[in-house]
């Protein structure tokens, strides 16, 4: 019999699928001897076997030897755990500042073979255009990469500009491309609470497509308001901080989607409504959201999630059936991933302790792509364009006097809008401070950790930049920070304590053509160079890791001490989370969704 190894689709392997389990056809693949982890029952099935065939599980049960023929692949499990591949539910592959191609190369060796994306970082910069070069790259790859279209660019209409805007057309467009799996998170939970016409007009192409809309409800508000949202159709929300949140999520037919990512520790507050109260833990997922390239090369993916679960008193098969089975019946594909299982993709993981979860060996769609966290297996590259690496448009060099805060007219001290920071949280805090006056200007104040926030127009070359105060990242000295990737409309974000530094690291990413730099007395420390779009490198993950390391350290070197505080500054012009942020408009007060003036 002909030993086949190409995925197939289930009506293509359907015949050999069931050959195989019968007994009439050996199988591509057996795996001799391993504990069962069934995800759907919830149990550990100990000597077992699995056989594979055309990239699917063709069957399991206690002894397949009749499945191996001359041409079968065998896999000795040695009683080790036989487990799905771990999936992600919600997640930004441009958090990670790597392209879908070097983000699967990173994660593989985790054990993660199926992600659920939303561009909508790239949508902000190069719009639907943007959104069909991850589509199409993320198709390329050995793992399974499903593409939510994104829904809010701008994420707050006439608080921010974007590069481009999303439409309701566009997403009825992205809706038949092969690898769109739903509508990324509605963010304008606002919109979707006044019945806006353009935010229901994108829902209801996606709804009439048969297809999942992600939610984003960024609000403590649990009354009238949530109530509207969940009755505008997202089916998921990973906005939630507290049991309660989660709790509202799932009482209301929401999946709660409960993330752990490179600064987001939401997983702990949350958890015990499953572990304490005992709710249902089928309408519970893990994900993401947002890790950066330094998390992934040295703590992992959605093993480090199922990990920190089980450390916060999940059971260690209820933590997996929230980053496998759950996560695949929510987005309509639980025949198809998810669980080892017959028909499912053949995405499996090897691991010999199933609390510690080491990942000795990743299989997907039937083919070793990892083993003992080496990565076996190629991660095509996308052949991105012109139009794509030059997206830095600051028309004009920039001097300090761009940076410069005038005082109203004769005042000695002034009252000012501060933004402040919460470590490991994506919401900031209104603060007000008074501040002095020096030669009709107001200075950032280091003692005081009262630093200068700056956004700086990136998209039309306007040359236009907008200044205000932030505090949380203790920075001392003459120091500046500046970044492209700026949440969610993606201008240009410049922190600092001097303006000369300020203006020299605005420059400088024009020069990189985006990415990250960090400036102290006249000099740079460390920059990290993101040309795609100012938000991605085509880089392998480690070599990104290392000098966003450099960068992490040059950060620490100027005072800060925040944990993941990078992640931190790049959220800063995210308006759609309260409570205070800074927009190419102006500050935003989140918590009413308007602008608002820099001194009170």
């Amino acid at each position: 019999m002909e030993n086949h190894t190409s995925f197939k689709s289930w009506p293509e392997a359907a015949p050999r699928l069931i050959a195989v389990a019968a007994g009439r056809a050996f199988a591509d693949v057996v795996i001799r001897g391993g504990q069962w982890v069934n995800v759907h029952s919830r149990e550990v099935l100990p000597g077992h076997d699995i056989a594979i065939a055309e990239g699917r599980f063709a069957c399991i049960a206690p002894d397949l030897g009749h499945c191996i023929g001359p041409e079968t692949e065998v896999i000795e499990a040695r009683g080790r755990f036989m487990l799905p591949g771990l999936c992600d539910a919600h997640m930004h592959i441009e958090s990670g500042m790597l392209t879908p191609a070097e983000f699967a190369a990173a994660v593989i060796p985790h054990g993660t073979t199926s992600m659920f994306t939303d561009p909508h970082e790239i949508a902000n910069v190069l719009g639907l255009a943007g959104v069909r070069m991850m589509h199409d790259e993320a198709l390329l790859q050995p793992v399974n990469i499903f593409t939510q279209m994104p829904s809010c660019a701008p994420s707050a209409p006439g608080l921010e500009t974007t590069g481009f805007e999303i439409t309701p057309e566009d997403v009825a467009e992205a809706m038949g491309w092969p690898g769109i799996i739903g509508l990324g998170e509605m963010m304008n939970f606002p919109g979707v609470v006044a019945g806006d016409a353009k935010m229901l007009a994108e829902i209801a192409a996606t709804q009439t497509a048969g297809k999942t809309v992600g939610g984003h409800y960024a609000s403590p508000d649990l009354g009238r308001a949530f109530a509207a949202y969940a009755a505008g159709g997202p089916a998921d929300d990973h906005e939630g901080t507290c049991e309660a949140d989660a709790i509202a999520r799932v009482r209301q037919g929401m999946r709660s989607m409960m993330r752990l990512g490179s600064a987001w520790y939401d997983v702990a507050a949350q958890i015990t409504a499953v572990t304490e109260k005992g709710l249902d833990p089928r309408n519970f997922i893990l994900c993401t959201d947002d890790c950066h390239s330094g998390t992934l090369v040295h703590e992992g993916h959605m093993n480090r999630v199922y990990r920190h679960a089980v450390a916060c008193g999940c059971d260690p098969l209820v933590a997996l059936q929230m980053c496998t089975i759950n996560t695949a019946s929510h987005f309509g594909l639980e025949r198809e991933l998810g669980s080892i299982t017959p028909g499912r993709r053949a995405d499996l993981i090897l691991t010999s302790d199933l609390r510690a979860l080491p990942v000795e060996q990743v299989i997907a769609r039937g083919l070793t792509v990892a083993r003992d966290g080496v990565l076996l297996a190629n991660c095509p590259h996308y052949p991105w364009p012109v139009t794509a690496r030059q997206t830095v448009h600051l028309g004009k060099h920039l001097t300090a006097q761009d940076f410069a805060i005038a005082a109203p007219e004769g005042a000695n001290t002034v009252t000012a809008r501060v933004i402040g920071v919460v470590e490991n949280q994506a919401p900031t805090k209104a603060l007000i401070a008074k501040m002095d006056v020096a030669d009709g200007l107001v200075p950032a104040d280091a003692a005081r950790d009262l630093a200068q926030i700056a956004l700086v127009e990136r998209h039309r070359g306007s040359g236009a930049v907008v200044n205000g105060f932030v505090s949380g990242f203790g920075y001392t000295g003459r120091m500046a920070m500046a970044s492209t990737v700026a949440h969610d409309s993606h201008h240009m974000i410049v922190v600092g304590t001097d303006r000369e530094q300020m203006a020299a690291a605005a420059n400088r990413l024009g020069q990189l053509g985006g990415g990250i730099t960090v400036w102290k007395d006249g000099a740079e420390l460390a920059h990290v160079a993101l040309p795609i779009a100012g938000l991605m490198s085509d880089a392998p993950a480690a070599t990104v890791a290392d000098a966003a390391a450099r960068m992490v350290a040059a950060m620490a070197d100027c005072g800060c001490t925040l944990n993941n505080a990078y992640m931190q500054h790049s959220l800063l012009a995210l308006v759609v989370i309260p409570e205070l942020r800074i927009s190419d408009l102006g500050l935003v007060d989140v918590t009413t969704f308007k602008l608002t003036e820099l001194f009170t």
